[in-house]
């Protein structure tokens, strides 16, 4: 089955965008290098950034993300950052008038049915979940394997949370990648999707 990572840029505490939905700071590692990630995608990182980013781009057959990151980023104008194919979660329907010759967005009614999809999709690859409210729901719900942090040194104070509405504490295992870039630390920890009470 194909793994499902929950990743995202994020602050040392724990914010993927302010309330407002701007990343401020968070993303000045995407452009503070002389690597760049992919060809045509117009950031330039460090190599070491550049060698871990890669891969993981590499690894994604599907992204999951919510609507209101579609809605935010106009589905990335139909050219996801990684991977084949797209699922939103959502409860309204694909907008009509969208890329309507696009065949590889697709849109579900919730988290289990989007993730579902999403491996099915992946084949042998892997499925990204964005963060925010729909990856605290995947992992909330035991359908996250790896939480993959790209930490910037930046405090955003207040906004958008990572884990989005989770509440209640979890353990994850320690982290099995650690790769140091420039004004980002790449992260990764295996998830045990169990409270701290039953460990």
């Amino acid at each position: 089955m194909s793994p499902v990572l929950m990743h995202a840029v994020v602050s040392v505490d724990g914010f993927i965008a302010d309330a407002d939905d701007s990343v401020g700071h968070l993303f000045d590692w995407y452009g503070n290098g002389t690597v760049p990630i992919v060809d045509d995608a117009g950031f330039r990182v460090s190599k070491a950034s550049a060698d871990y980013t890669r891969a993981v781009w590499d690894s994604l057959g599907v992204i999951v993300m919510g609507r209101r990151l579609f809605d935010l980023t106009n589905g990335w104008d139909a050219k996801p950052p990684a991977g084949e194919h797209v699922v939103v979660v959502s409860h309204r329907p694909r907008p009509a008038d969208w890329y309507p010759e696009v065949s590889h967005y697709h849109f579900a009614r919730d988290v289990p049915e989007a993730v579902a999809l999403a491996r099915e999709l992946a084949g042998t690859r892997s499925v990204a979940v964005t963060a925010g409210d729909i990856g605290g729901q995947a992992f909330d719900l035991g359908l996250v394997d790896v939480v993959a942090m790209d930490v910037a040194p930046v405090v955003l104070g207040a906004g958008r949370r990572f884990f989005g509405s989770v509440v209640g504490e979890r353990l994850l295992d320690d982290p099995h990648v650690v790769v140091q870039g420039d004004r980002v630390l790449h992260l990764q920890y295996r998830s045990r999707v169990r409270t701290a009470e039953s460990s």
